[in-house]
């Protein structure tokens, strides 16, 4: 097999990457591609056409062609295998296979084409082992890396104990100055003591003076040493303030300095946006807040392991003129069976069975709290029925014989109760690799979990009630893309819990009322 070049060009022959495997000068090249359109016989399945000198072997690549031109005494099985692996680099590299993004990408395509052929000849290599050699990561490089971050926090924390060691040093000494000192009365008194007088005679009141330094920088906390050449005061400290000041001063305000009152900070931790993009709720004078927390584990080859639905209720109401009202549910529109069950707050009374259901006080003559939020009902449910997961997710690896798996993930929307926004699928990936993208969708790559999240903002029954991402990626372990985690928030009730009305207990006009529904997430996997 012998390939005299590889090249990318439009539909009209136009070169936009090409590289030569034998010598061959670019009008030669060009010349090549120009005819090579008009040599396609049309509504032929073919992948190849020949000329008297060469073969072009080519493939459909969106609005381009990609080719390879060979002799004819080259083997095509050979030739079509070498052209599909040249293909899926390309779609590695190139986000989108248009022409700018080509040319912007060309030295790294040009540096792949050379790893595939050689002089002609195909390398035994595949799509992982291209991208490796791309990346030009070195294992030694990695290990002399560490080595040298570890010797540098071992000397940092030698530097560090030394400085404390010297410091525990400077008080001893200060303590037993402030001790030979006060033994005796005179100026050069105080007993044999082992210091001579100088020193003690200028060390003792440094000592309030250590003490009762603000925690400023440590170049301003020290008095800089004197410049003649008759005594200088502090000639003991000489190599402490070296060592101090190589580390950048942290020591000096934590030991020299006097204690200072930590600054006041706020406790209240920052508040948590859980609504992610659901529109926000204008309240009324009667306001419901119900939430819904639901927690799935599907079974990657079908069926579902485990499903717990947790909801409550919340009443508010800010007009003491309406404190007197009851609210009446809509009927069960899923059908969740007696596995549902409900609790009222004591002071509500319990529905009555094959009636509507209502939730009102048990003595009417009583009144809601005014101005702050009563949990009037809660209810769960926890069972094995897949036909209630509100969000079907498969995912479907399919290794391949290059060592690259190609794996398709699906969902579709089963409860029609709600409408789930900021919907993100994490699929993990195996390490080391990364995805070859073939459908056009949000994605980002998560770099703590190295897993592949896909974005849908919005899925509802008239927008986008199911998708479909496809990607291929180095690994052909189908289990090292479990377990997909998802998550959103959606607007609505999983188990259809709602209020159709708000009435007056003793009649008159129905008061104004709001609804805030919404569901989160918590383990919501497949497994």
């Amino acid at each position: 097999m012998v390939v005299l070049a590889a090249s990318i060009c439009t539909k009209g022959g136009k070169a936009v990457l090409s590289r030569q495997f034998h010598p061959m000068t670019r009008t030669h090249i060009e010349s090549l591609l120009a005819s090579f359109p008009k040599l396609i016989p049309t509504n032929s399945q073919h992948t190849s056409v020949e000329t008297a000198q060469v073969r072009y072997v080519y493939q459909p690549l969106e609005d381009l062609y990609i080719l390879l031109i060979t002799n004819k005494a080259s083997n095509i099985l050979q030739d079509i295998d070498t052209l599909h692996l040249f293909a899926r680099v390309v779609s590695d590299i190139c986000r989108t296979a248009d022409e700018r993004e080509i040319q912007k990408q060309s030295f790294e395509l040009l540096s792949a084409f050379d790893e595939i052929v050689s002089m002609g000849y195909r390398e035994q290599v595949n799509l992982i082992q291209v991208r490796s050699v791309l990346e030009m990561e070195s294992h030694e490089e990695k290990i002399q890396d560490i080595i040298a971050r570890n010797k540098e926090a071992e000397a940092k924390e030698e530097l560090k104990r030394r400085a404390r060691q010297l410091e525990l040093q400077r008080r001893e000494q200060q303590k037993r100055a402030a001790v030979s000192g006060s033994g005796g009365s005179s100026y050069l008194g105080g007993g044999i003591s082992g210091y001579s007088p100088v020193p003690q005679r200028f060390d003792a009141p440094e000592v309030p003076a250590a003490r009762t330094a603000s925690p400023a920088p440590a170049s301003s906390a020290r008095t800089p040493p004197f410049k003649g050449s008759g005594m200088k005061l502090g000639s003991k400290k000489t190599r402490q303030a070296e060592l101090l000041d190589a580390l950048g001063g942290e020591l000096v305000s934590e030991e020299l300095s006097a204690p200072s009152p930590p600054p006041i900070t706020d406790p209240s931790p920052a508040p948590i946006n859980t609504r992610g993009s659901l529109p926000s709720i204008t309240a009324e004078s009667v306001h419901i807040v119900i939430k819904e927390k639901i927690d799935v584990s599907l079974m990657r080859e079908g069926g579902i392991r485990s499903m717990e639905v947790k909801g409550d209720m919340n009443l508010q109401v800010s007009d003491p003129a309406l404190a007197h009202i009851k609210l009446a549910l809509p009927p069960p529109t899923t059908d969740f069976g007696s596995d549902l069950q409900f609790k009222q707050h004591p002071n509500v009374a319990k529905f009555i069975p094959g009636q509507n259901r209502i939730v009102a006080l048990k003595d009417p003559s009583r009144a809601f709290p005014v101005g702050q939020a009563l949990a009037v009902l809660k209810w769960r449910y926890a069972g094995r029925d897949e036909s209630l997961v509100p969000l079907s997710i498969n995912c479907w690896p399919s290794p391949s014989n290059d060592g690259t798996c190609e794996v398709n993930i699906e969902y579709e929307l089963e409860n029609e109760n709600v409408t789930l926004h900021d919907v993100v699928i994490s699929i993990p990936l195996p390490t080391g690799s990364y995805p070859s993208i073939t459908t056009q969708s949000d994605y980002s790559i998560n770099p703590a979990t190295h897993s592949l999240d896909w974005s849908i903002p919005l899925v509802s029954t008239a927008v986008e009630r199911s998708g479909t991402l496809e990607f291929t990626v180095g690994g052909d372990d189908a289990s090292m893309f479990f377990p997909v985690r998802v998550s959103f928030v959606g607007r609505g009730s999983i188990a259809g819990i709602g209020v159709d009305a708000v009435s007056k207990v003793d009649g008159g006009e129905d008061p104004v009322f709001s609804v805030d529904a919404v569901v989160t997430t918590g383990d919501y996997l497949v497994i």
